[in-house]
């Protein structure tokens, strides 16, 4: 397994709608190098496009928090419908040293595939559906920052800018 190189804010494959993957075989050579590369940087979640592959897939683990839930791989996943809506802090590998509170929805619906070809339903709630809406969010080429309203994204622009030219912000925010 190797640790894969994460894309930083500014890269353009971050603002581009992930390939819809035809043939799942095209992933798996890449699943154990993503999970690895996730718990290197203490994520949650990451989508391809994080690591510079244009393929509509994402790992997620919320083990560390959610002890009944596992590793899941999620390719071509699309949110059908949802419910609700809560507030919660996010963060993301590819905008180092910066949080925001993000609305979401509470509950959704998502089609995916797994890592065996097979199509799933199923509605993710809590944590688990907010780093879902997250992942899904990166391989449409949304970031959560978009979420924000235009004085609070004003608030991080600086930011953006020192991500986008060095990699990192010379310091971090949360809002």
């Amino acid at each position: 397994m190797a640790v894969l190189p994460i894309v930083k804010y500014g890269d353009p494959i971050l603002r581009t709608r992930t390939e819809h993957i035809a043939d799942i075989q095209t992933v798996l050579p890449f699943i154990d190098d993503m999970f690895e590369t996730m718990y290197e940087e203490a994520g949650m979640g990451l989508a391809a496009n994080q690591v510079g592959l244009d393929m509509n897939f994402a790992v997620i683990d919320i083990s560390h928090t959610e002890e009944d839930e596992g590793p899941r791989i999620v390719i071509n996943p699309e949110i059908l419908e949802s419910t609700g809506h809560y507030d919660m802090e996010e963060g993301c590998l590819s905008i180092p040293e910066i949080r925001a509170t993000i609305a979401r929805p509470e509950k959704v619906h998502v089609r995916y595939q797994d890592e065996e070809g097979t199509t799933r339903e199923e509605w993710f709630d809590g944590l688990l559906g907010r780093v879902i809406q997250h992942e899904v969010d990166h391989l449409n080429g949304v970031f959560y920052i978009d979420h924000l309203t235009p004085a609070k994204h004003a608030l991080i622009d600086k930011r953006l800018v020192e991500i986008a030219e060095t990699g990192a912000p010379t310091t971090g925010i949360t809002l």
